[in-house]
């Protein structure tokens, strides 16, 4: 079998792994770290010849670093890397970068990741849409009179506008979300809301200190905008979305 070294992240060379840890692989592989001056790389071994990209990888990837996080700085490579063996990865990866690796993990030092996500209740924001709109409200009133065979470019016609009008409100709401939790964050970062469905996605970074704010901030405009955007909040997490992936 020839063996190849998976890399998950970067830690502190003083850095700690959690107990019984599984890695990507099957079996699943034991997490170690190779360390090079104040740095070092959480790692595990896998067969070179095994795919990698199965659901149950990106699963143990993302497990590995959430559960170091809660140990202490991390530096996450999202997608992981591949690398020969483990001086490749002290002369690629660890040596290279050690001076910004060690520079980012002292700005991250004690904060972490969270994830919200709102998504629409349809015929609510439906019927948001046409009390504000008196065009909306006009093209439903002539598709609902007239005649089914007579309506497509009513139809055409508020599918278009329906789609402006939920841009407008994506982006109030996304505005008005980040001022909420403003007080309790160090940064954001918008993701891809996804379908039409969906008001928002946002990366959001925090210090364990001001977690529970930020849970707090979130449930409160939960509840004013109950019935009209779900909300989910995950995390605390690796900080993915406010790391830049090294070249190796």
């Amino acid at each position: 079998m020839n063996d190849v070294v998976y890399v998950y992240g970067i830690v502190p060379d003083q850095g700690r792994l959690p107990d019984d840890t599984a890695g990507v692989g099957e079996p699943p592989a034991t997490v170690s770290l190779i360390r090079h001056g104040a740095v070092s790389a959480v790692t595990s071994v896998m067969d070179a010849d095994r795919p990698l990209g199965l659901p149950e990888d990106l699963r143990a990837h993302f497990t590995v670093l959430n559960d170091t996080a809660e140990l202490g700085p991390v530096l996450p490579l999202r997608f992981g890397a591949v690398l020969p063996d483990e001086q490749t990865v002290v002369d690629k990866l660890l040596a290279p970068h050690h001076d910004a690796f060690v520079e980012s993990l002292d700005e991250l030092d004690g904060y972490g990741q969270y994830l919200v996500k709102g998504r629409y209740t349809q015929d609510d924001i439906l019927r948001e849409i046409i009390a504000d709109n008196p065009e909306a409200a006009r093209l439903c009133e002539e598709i609902n009179r007239l005649p089914a065979d007579e309506t497509h470019d009513q139809r055409v016609a508020l599918g278009e506008l329906t789609h402006v009008c939920l841009e407008a409100l994506r982006d109030q709401d996304t505005k008005l979300l980040l001022t909420t939790v403003d007080p309790w964050i160090a940064a954001a970062e918008l993701r891809d809301a996804g379908t039409e469905q969906h008001a928002f996605h946002i990366a959001l970074l925090a210090t364990s200190e001001n977690g529970v704010n930020l849970e707090r901030a979130i449930t409160e405009i939960a509840d004013e905008w109950q019935g009209r955007v779900g909300l989910q909040l995950i995390g605390p997490m690796a900080p993915y979305d406010f790391v830049l992936a090294p070249d190796t």
